[in-house]
């Protein structure tokens, strides 16, 4: 659970709401949420693997295309 207290009373409350959303978000919970939003069927590691080299490649590719004007 994240808290976030205010340093002195004099704190704005935009300050104390900046403060808690940059910890939430260094904390990693919205994406952790996000990431359960929806099921996914358990991959193996193999696959995954295959996956991420698959859109690597393809990312490549794409850079590729747009430096030589072709996209």
């Amino acid at each position: 659970m994240i808290q976030v207290t205010r340093k002195d009373s004099k704190e704005s409350t935009e300050n104390l709401l900046r403060r808690f959303s940059r910890k939430v978000q260094q904390g990693g919970v919205v994406a952790a949420v996000k990431q359960g939003q929806y099921f996914e069927k358990p991959l193996s590691k193999r696959d995954r693997r295959k996956k991420a080299i698959l859109r690597a490649e393809r990312k490549v590719q794409k850079i590729k295309k747009i430096k030589l004007g072709q996209r």
